[in-house]
């Protein structure tokens, strides 16, 4: 079993979402030998779309919500229904103790992340850090500094929204 995380932009333009979606199902296709499963916080963008391609491709899902009211305080409406079927889909799902999604609370979801994973994929501008802490870059380098394999996706003509 190969257990592969993500991370990646919330923001990605409309055009982006089919490259983007094509690029993840040619990356993770190597691991279905071993048996895929796919660990995301299911956010919109990114984390959604890897989530979707791992089920298409018949892996396990395994959601990590940063906080308790996560679904009510962060999911907004034009993504409830996705957040909902990928929710209703996960194999498992993991809840951090954090009673209110912030930063600390998305910092904590990365590090769990990587904590469960063989390898980490980045859908990723190459945009270093912000200096906010618990974002893409930050998670990109967090995987690298403990010797996770990473693997970046931004397909060419990628754009952020």
């Amino acid at each position: 079993m190969t257990a592969v995380a993500v991370t990646g932009h919330m923001d990605l333009a409309n055009a982006t979402v089919p490259l983007v979606r094509d690029a993840l199902r040619e990356t993770l296709k190597p691991f279905l030998a071993d048996g895929l499963t796919g660990i995301s916080c299911i956010a919109k963008g990114s984390d959604s779309l890897f989530a979707e391609v791992v089920l298409e491709l018949g892996g396990r899902l395994v959601v990590v919500l940063p906080s308790k009211d996560y679904r009510q305080k962060m999911v907004k409406p034009d993504h409830e229904e996705t957040f909902d079927r990928l929710m209703n889909a996960a194999t498992e799902v993991i809840v951090l103790d954090h009673e209110t999604a912030n930063r600390a609370a998305y910092t904590d979801a990365n590090s769990t992340l990587l904590g469960q994973a063989d390898r980490l994929v980045a859908v990723w501008d190459g945009t270093p850090p912000s200096g906010k802490g618990g974002g893409t870059a930050d998670t990109v380098l967090e995987a690298r500094e403990s010797g996770l394999a990473v693997s970046v996706v931004w397909p060419e003509g990628a754009a952020r929204g």
